[in-house]
């Protein structure tokens, strides 16, 4: 059997391949895939290879701080909202740190800017055997940033 880890019902995580050093994240077990505030989101190609280019704003309520990232588009998939609108996301795979976690995961980008949190931890990402105590928060340490290089 696997040893689980206890969340809580919003965590620090760290996207090192994004250059996100931090990221208050909303665990969310009602939602499938993770998903990933991106308030402008520009595609491209390099070599017959799709990529994405978006900005984020890492903190809630600071429109100010502005990260620009990019990463290679994985899929486009239909996401219905909690509110039950549906839409077309881009869909990218990037390393999470979470406290002493590093794993790959699946987001989706989205304009989070009317949310709380900029990021929501689906329970796919979380399929390796973790446990959320909704009465707890930040159960791991937040990550310390470091660079990933992904070859």
């Amino acid at each position: 059997m696997n040893s689980k880890y206890l969340l809580g019902w919003r965590e620090w995580i760290s996207l090192p391949e994004l250059g996100i050093e931090r990221i208050k994240c909303k665990i969310d077990t009602g939602a499938r895939t993770s998903a990933l505030h991106a308030f402008y989101i520009d595609p491209f190609m390099i070599d017959d290879i799709k990529m994405i280019r978006f900005g984020i704003h890492p903190f809630a309520k600071d429109m100010t701080t502005v990260l620009h990232c990019e990463a290679k588009v994985i899929d486009e998939r239909l996401v219905t909202s909690s509110d039950g609108n549906r839409s077309m996301r881009y869909v990218i795979s990037t390393t999470m740190v979470l406290g002493d976690i590093k794993k790959d995961i699946e987001l989706t980008l989205t304009n989070r800017d009317t949310m709380r949190f900029r990021m929501l931890l689906g329970r796919k990402a979380m399929d390796d055997g973790c446990i959320v105590d909704p009465a707890l928060s930040y159960q791991k340490a937040k990550p310390i940033f470091c660079k990933v290089n992904k070859n």
